[in-house]
């Protein structure tokens, strides 16, 4: 299902900390590329930046048209709907791109989770419930998937692990009632 080889940009070797940045519904791996040269990273910042591919499958609210994405979207109002399965599915992808960094020396404590709409979605997910301690969330235009489950699966290692939430109050996809129901459920 994951067989693309995601986009790597590092700025400068050996990288000492990794961000691993997933996109929205739709889009694919080349879409935040230009991110790495618009944060003027200076040298020494050793960033790694991986840019996965989300696979493709069928999107409900889309007639079931196939497009890349994280998992299938069924409502954007009703998170009582959600699939659970594509969820569980790319948070394995995405603990597996995590341990891939780990193993070439960069520390969990070194590494990011980024994401736009659905990507953030990913990051928020997988960043609360990885075992070991991150160094951070980016989560932009995006919402916490399955949230009633938040209290029971979070681990223990990121119960503290710094969140950055950031939306447009104009966003027509991803209603800003969605990351503020979010922020509850993260505070409470």
């Amino acid at each position: 299902m994951f067989t693309l080889k995601p986009l790597i940009i590092e700025t400068a070797s050996p990288p000492l900390m990794a961000v691993i940045w997933m996109h929205g519904l739709g889009a694919d791996a080349h879409d935040f590329e230009n991110i790495v040269s618009q944060l003027n990273l200076s040298q020494n910042k050793n960033f790694r930046f991986i840019f996965p591919n989300a696979p493709v499958r069928s999107i409900t609210i889309n007639n079931g048209s196939p497009t890349r994405a994280w998992y299938d979207v069924k409502s954007l109002t009703d998170l009582n709907h959600e699939d659970e399965k594509g969820i569980r599915e790319s948070n394995q992808f995405i603990e597996t791109l995590i341990e891939e960094q780990m193993n070439s020396g960069i520390e969990s404590k070194n590494i990011f989770l980024a994401g736009f709409s659905q990507g953030a979605a990913m990051s928020l997910f997988t960043g609360l419930r990885y075992p070991k301690p991150l160094a951070g969330i980016i989560a932009l235009s995006g919402y916490l998937p399955l949230p009633e489950k938040i209290k029971t699966e979070r681990s223990s290692q990121n119960q503290t692990v710094p969140i950055f939430m950031a939306h447009g109050t104009c966003d027509t996809i991803v209603p800003i009632q969605l990351p503020q129901y979010s922020k509850q459920c993260l505070e409470s």
